[in-house]
C-alpha cells in the first residue's frame, strides 16, 4: 500500500513520533493507523527494555485535592532527564494520572496503570510516551488521603514539581492556609515521624548506641551518661518528628509545629502526612524491570 503524506500526518498527530517512524510503522502494517500506533508502542516498549540498566530516577511529583479538602491524591512518575520532566506532554501525563488516582481510588498501581485515560489506558499512554519520547518512564507510586469527620486535607508542590506533600489535619480552624503552610513545612524540613511515639524501638536503640559510642572516653557516671542521651534523644525527636520539629515560619525560630497549632486553635492536630521527592530511596533492579516490560511486549 501506498504510504502517503496524509496517513504520516494522521499517525504523527496521534503518537507525536517523528516523521521516519510513523513512515516505518505504515510501512509495517501495511498503512493500517490503529496497528501502526500498536507498532509504536512495542517499539517504545523494545527501547525500554534495552534502557533496562538505566535508572529513571527524575520525573514529577504532582497531587490533587478534592474541593472540600475531604480527599487527596499524590503520585510520582519517573523519566530519565530533567529535559523530559519539564516536556508539555509528561507534564500533562502526571498530571491527568493524579486526576485520575483522585477519582477512582485505585487500590494498586496495577489498577491505575489500568484505568481508562481517553481512549487509551493509563499504561498504554505512558508506553505512547515512550515510543515519542525516547526515554524510560515510569509510574513510581502514588497514595490516596481520606479525610474523617472534622478533618481537612492540604498539599503543597515545591521545587518544579520534585516534591510533593499531603498533609491531614483536624480542628475548627484547618483552613486552606494553615495545611498549606504546615505541607510546606513538611516539604521544606523532611520529617520522618508525626511524634517521638512513632520512632520505631530499633531506631531509638541505634541512636542510642551511636551516642553511647561517643561518650564511652567521656569519664562520665553511667547516671550521668543516660541523662545525657535522654537529652540527646530528645533533640533528635526535634529534628524528625513533625510536631517537634522549630516551626519553618516561626519568626522567633523556637516554637515547634505544635506549639504554634495550640497557639491557632486548641483542637487542632496533625493526622498524618505523606511526603514524596522525586528519586529519593530509588535502587537499580535491572533485571526485575527487563524480564517486566518483556511480559508487556509479549
Amino acid at each position: 500500500m501506498l504510504i502517503t503524506a496524509q496517513l504520516v500526518k494522521e499517525l504523527r498527530e496521534k503518537t507525536g513520533a517523528g516523521m521516519m517512524e510513523c513512515k516505518k510503522a505504515l510501512g509495517e502494517s501495511k498503512g493500517n493507523i490503529e496497528e501502526a500506533i500498536e507498532y509504536l508502542r512495542k517499539q517504545g516498549l523494545q527501547a525500554l527494555s534495552q534502557k533496562a540498566g538505566r535508572v529513571a530516577a527524575d520525573g514529577l511529583v504532582a497531587s490533587v485535592v478534592a474541593p472540600d479538602k475531604t480527599a487527596g491524591a499524590l503520585i510520582e512518575v519517573n523519566c530519565e532527564t530533567d529535559f523530559v520532566a519539564k516536556n508539555d506532554d509528561f507534564r500533562r501525563f502526571v498530571a491527568e494520572a493524579a486526576e485520575l488516582a483522585l477519582a477512582k481510588k485505585p487500590s494498586s498501581m496495577e489498577a491505575l496503570a489500568a484505568l481508562s485515560m481517553g481512549a487509551e489506558t493509563v499504561g498504554d499512554r505512558l508506553n505512547t510516551l515512550v515510543a515519542k519520547i525516547g526515554e524510560k518512564l515510569s509510574l513510581r507510586r502514588f497514595a490516596l488521603q481520606s479525610a474523617a469527620t472534622g478533618e481537612k486535607i492540604g498539599t503543597y508542590i515545591h521545587l518544579g514539581s520534585k516534591i510533593g506533600v499531603l498533609v491531614r489535619i483536624k480542628g475548627n480552624k484547618a483552613d486552606e492556609n494553615l495545611l498549606k503552610d504546615i505541607a510546606m513545612h513538611v516539604a521544606a524540613s523532611h520529617p520522618q515521624y508525626l511524634n517521638k511515639e512513632d520512632i520505631p524501638p530499633k531506631v531509638i536503640e541505634s541512636e542510642k548506641s551511636i551516642y553511647r559510642e561517643q561518650m564511652k572516653d567521656s569519664g562520665k557516671p553511667p547516671q550521668v551518661l543516660e541523662k545525657i542521651i535522654e537529652g540527646k534523644l530528645a533533640k533528635f525527636a526535634g529534628e524528625v518528628c513533625l510536631n517537634d520539629q522549630v516551626f519553618i515560619k516561626d519568626p522567633t525560630g523556637k516554637k515547634s509545629v505544635r506549639q504554634i497549632l495550640k497557639e491557632v486553635d486548641p483542637t487542632l492536630t496533625i493526622v498524618s502526612f505523606i511526603r514524596y521527592q522525586v528519586g529519593e530511596g530509588m535502587e537499580k533492579r535491572q533485571d526485575d524491570f527487563a524480564a517486566e516490560v518483556a511480559k508487556m511486549i509479549r
